[in-house]
């Protein structure tokens, strides 16, 4: 067993569960959403992005294009949180969350295709 390989399996599937947990709820409640969650994967899918960069082989190039994907729309999710909760005397409003939401289920996609690639190459793998 390839404990590197170990390792940069179980950081794709946490950014993924990560990712999913905050992404489901309802879309525009904020008590559904916690920004640690957001937080964490966003930290989480950033550490992936330095793992992924040691691989030279056309899978690995697209799943650091979908890891950067997936970093930019959590960025993106993280500033307009930061911006909606430091402008406004509401707070995150529901039009705010939604665009959170959906900017993380943007990020999720790529998550998801990271997984399908991280698979797809490991049946591929013969011994």
């Amino acid at each position: 067993m390839n404990f590197e390989k170990v390792v940069f399996a179980f950081f794709i599937i946490l950014a993924l569960s990560l990712n999913f947990g905050f992404f489901v709820g309802d879309l525009s409640d904020p008590t559904h959403h916690h920004f640690y969650e957001l937080f964490a994967a966003l930290v989480v899918s950033l550490i992936c992005t330095l793992l992924k960069f040691g691989d030279r082989t056309h899978f690995g190039s697209t799943v650091l294009a979908s890891s950067l994907v997936a970093d930019l729309q959590l960025i993106a999710a993280a500033v307009v949180w930061w911006y909606s909760a430091d402008s406004g005397i509401s707070g995150v409003d529901s039009a705010s969350m939604a665009s959170i939401v959906s900017l993380s289920g943007g990020a999720l996609v790529a998550n998801l295709l990271s997984v399908v690639l991280l698979i797809i190459e490991t049946s591929q793998i013969r011994k």
